[in-house]
């Protein structure tokens, strides 16, 4: 399973979900499901947007996870 780290990137950097929604352009309802690991795709385009905004990497954002974890 592949489960993102964006929450806890956000609070490395002390941003909120709001502030990231805002600079992608994608609604607050959708980021909040996204950081919150309850959607079950994310468009490239919002994925590049987050990692521009977050100023990391593809792999600083999402790690695989066992099942059973």
């Amino acid at each position: 399973m592949i489960k993102n780290r964006i929450a806890e990137v956000l609070a490395e950097q002390s941003k909120s979900i709001y502030w990231l929604a805002q600079e992608t352009k994608v609604t607050y309802q959708t980021m909040h499901k996204i950081v919150n690991n309850k959607t079950e795709s994310i468009r490239f385009e919002t994925m590049e947007g987050i990692c521009t905004a977050l100023d990391c990497s593809i792999g600083d954002l999402f790690l695989i996870v066992k099942d059973n974890e």
